[in-house]
């Protein structure tokens, strides 16, 4: 099972997600770093274990946000200029093919995540295929957030799926196992990616054993909940 740390961007600056409440979001305060600018951020990461994957979330992009998204690509831009060999995956709110064209000249794995998306033909009508993209299934606070076909129907996945628990990003509180048991369920062909809720160690392990093909997180790594020993272990 692969562990790949997340970052939250927003102006430029690395934000600590906390239960989907993206207004309330304000600058990390991590014990790994006493900084949130993101080339620090992710050099303190990699100081704990040499992470092969970044997910990074620009929450400008995402929110439609009228401060420039183009402060966030060249943000990101650099993190891939200082870790070539970092496997960027990118959510950024990318809900039609103009957005989808923009983000294509980053070299990065593009998130599309189902909460930008009203209709499944707005979906369908994205030029994604051949594209190596991921699929995030978005819960929010309320509930998921999306086409009912996009949830329901594995024909419009890709390979890899993230179950995107939002009620439980930044709370500790535990992963949704209810949720990603009834994905698991009807998934058995594809690679489904846990986020929101990890607390440590035996979460990890737990969700291995579930047969999660990977994990994101953010929360525990930056209050030093799962040690370098740990993830070690987790990968074996």
């Amino acid at each position: 099972m692969k562990v790949i740390p997340v970052i939250d961007l927003l102006n430029g600056v690395v934000v600590h997600a906390k239960k989907g409440d993206r207004a309330a979001y304000q600058a990390i305060h991590s014990q790994l770093t006493p900084s949130s600018q993101p080339l620090d951020i992710v050099a303190a990461l990699l100081d704990v274990y040499p992470f092969q994957q970044l997910y990074i979330a620009d929450l400008n992009a995402i929110q439609k946000l009228e401060a420039s998204h183009e402060n966030n690509y060249n943000v990101i831009a650099s993190i891939k200029a200082v870790y070539p060999a970092l496997e960027l995956w990118v959510d950024a709110g990318i809900s039609n093919n103009a957005e989808l064209n923009f983000w294509l000249g980053l070299d990065a794995r593009l998130i599309i995540g189902s909460e930008n998306f009203s209709h499944i033909k707005n979906y369908t009508s994205l030029n994604i295929q051949d594209k190596n993209y991921i699929l995030s299934l978005d819960f929010m606070p309320l509930g998921y957030q999306g086409p009912t076909e996009l949830l329901t129907n594995t024909e419009y996945w890709p390979q890899d799926v993230i179950v995107m628990s939002l009620s439980n990003v930044g709370a500790n509180n535990g992963v949704n196992i209810d949720l990603l048991n009834k994905t698991m369920a009807r998934a058995k062909s594809f690679n489904i990616i846990a986020a929101g809720g990890i607390r440590n160690a035996d979460d990890l392990v737990m969700l291995k054993e579930m047969g999660i093909s990977a994990a994101l997180l953010a929360t525990a790594l930056h209050q030093k909940q799962i040690s370098t020993e740990q993830l070690e272990s987790i990968k074996q």
